[in-house]
């Protein structure tokens, strides 16, 4: 009996050191077929991109300091009340570390002194006074701009801190592209002209509204080195740009468009990524001064239908290409839709 208990021991131990010994050979294995597969991968110095979602994606080319934080730029005119506000909202927003103002109220002083004297703030604003009221200044590539990432805004547009820290994180993923909230199109006409219209204009290719060609840089992300391709552009667009007070957002989508093509040699590159917003109000009718924004004017969508066509016409092409992704921080990614009324 004694010796049929060692040998069922000794058997059980066998058993053990067998099973032990298949984990370990295993375990072995893979890691010999893990290596074998990222032997197969183009290394990080081999290549320039990445694929993310179908979207190419540049390597970092920029010192973490530089994109770990962002800089807002606000043109304002006639808006005062609303500006303090803005400025006293967006104090909170983790990352941004300073407020370019772009005053175009000529002739009128900056109430610089007035924000100073309620401080201190923890986000520093610097008031950037303009010769001519021109639509384009806000464009300007400002010396005190030193981050990489640059959050436009229009001095009536509020959005929420949730809301611009999603968008931060998602122009860190797509660095070379416009990322923001409101959307427009283009659309060829029977007649061979370009028409301008929101995102619900439908497409006759489509037959459908749930493209978006453009990304409005009143409300978005951008690289600062599209500031200087901005100021880059052909003398010709700067003089429609004047003559209409407008478009500046278009022309900019166009220069995008056209830079990417040139780069990567490609010529279906979306100039803008577009993200859904959750809270994100228009306060234009708090503004004391009863000033409305140019886009209430009669012949604001005409105008903006001229731009395409003279754009493409200076350029001798149409660069903007269609995209229908929207990323949002309730999934992601997601799928436009023009009955989500952005």
């Amino acid at each position: 009996m004694v010796f049929y208990l060692y040998r069922l021991s000794l058997r059980s131990c066998r058993m053990s050191i067998a099973r032990k010994m298949f984990l370990i050979l295993f375990a072995l294995l893979l890691l010999l077929v893990g290596a074998s597969l990222t032997s197969m991968l183009p290394h990080a110095m081999d290549t320039d991109y990445g694929q993310v979602m179908g979207v190419l994606r540049r390597k970092a080319d920029s010192s973490p300091q530089t994109k770990d934080s962002f800089t807002i730029v606000m043109q304002t005119y006639n808006r005062t009340d609303i500006l303090l506000k803005l400025l006293n909202h967006y104090q909170a927003v983790p990352h941004l570390k300073q407020i370019v103002i772009v005053w175009n109220n000529i002739g009128e002083r900056p109430p610089r002194q007035m924000w100073e004297s309620l401080g201190p703030h923890p986000v520093p604003v610097f008031f950037k006074e303009q010769k001519l009221n021109l639509m384009r200044n806000r464009l300007l590539p400002f010396s005190e701009i030193d981050t990489d990432a640059v959050l436009m805004l229009d001095d009536d547009t509020l959005i929420s801190v949730p809301d611009i820290n999603f968008a931060f994180s998602v122009w860190k993923q797509f660095s070379d592209q416009i990322v923001g909230f409101v959307p427009r199109k283009h659309v060829t006409t029977a007649s061979g002209v370009y028409s301008y219209g929101s995102f619900e204009l439908q497409d006759t290719e489509m037959g459908g509204g749930d493209r978006y060609s453009m990304v409005l840089v009143g409300a978005a992300f951008f690289h600062r080195r599209y500031l200087q391709l901005f100021q880059d552009q052909p003398n010709q667009v700067h003089t429609l740009l004047d003559e209409t007070q407008n478009c500046d957002d278009i022309a900019m989508n166009f220069a995008v468009a056209l830079w990417l093509a040139k780069r990567d040699g490609l010529k279906a590159r979306p100039s803008g990524v577009l993200v859904k917003p959750v809270d994100m109000r228009n306060l234009e009718r708090d503004a004391k001064s009863g000033y409305v924004g140019m886009w209430h004017r009669a012949e604001h969508m005409l105008q903006r239908s001229y731009c395409l066509n003279r754009l493409a016409q200076i350029y001798g092409d149409m660069p903007l290409s269609y995209s229908n992704i929207m990323l949002t921080q309730f999934g992601f990614p997601s799928y436009a839709n023009h009955k989500s009324k952005i």
